[in-house]
């Protein structure tokens, strides 16, 4: 991975849009901006995994390993975040997350939010509110996914 940028501001994308500047500027010092380079992996899917990661500008490929080949699962562009869960219930990573192009993200892991939020109460009911809605529309479209795939093997074997 690449250095820490010197400063970067927190644009007004995914979790943070709703924030106010001012806050967003805040809230990037409870964690890290990075820069990575094209081919660099900030997740490796097996390692521990501990941060959420919101990606500034650029593009991340989410691949899992089956029967021995790498599967393209998400791609993450500006806006979309990596690690929810995690912050919450620190686990190990069920995927490996790849840059394809030049990326800038910011990453924080539950202490920098802890500390935030105490700090900040109001805005940090924001930044968790987002991350909650984020969490929302996952379980949401999986709930989805997985009526639908119920749907097909019912009417499969019906007919």
């Amino acid at each position: 991975m690449c250095e820490k940028l010197a400063r970067y501001e927190m644009p007004a994308v995914g979790i943070v849009a709703e924030m106010d500047e001012s806050d967003r500027a805040l809230l990037g010092d409870y964690g890290e901006f990075l820069p990575v380079q094209a081919g660099d992996k900030i997740i490796i899917a097996g390692e521990a995994q501990e941060y959420l990661y919101l990606v500034l500008s650029g593009l991340l490929h989410v691949t899992i390993q089956v029967e021995g080949r790498s599967k393209l699962v998400a791609r993450v562009e500006e806006g979309e975040t990596l690690g929810e869960i995690n912050i919450f219930d620190s686990g190990k990573a069920s995927a490996t997350v790849t840059a394809q192009e030049f990326t800038q993200i910011w990453k924080a892991n539950r202490e920098n939010i802890d500390a935030f939020v105490k700090a900040y109460p109001l805005a940090g009911a924001s930044f968790l509110s987002g991350i909650i809605a984020v969490m929302s529309r996952r379980i949401r479209h999986m709930n989805e996914q997985i009526a639908d795939t119920e749907s097909l093997s019912i009417l499969g074997k019906f007919w």
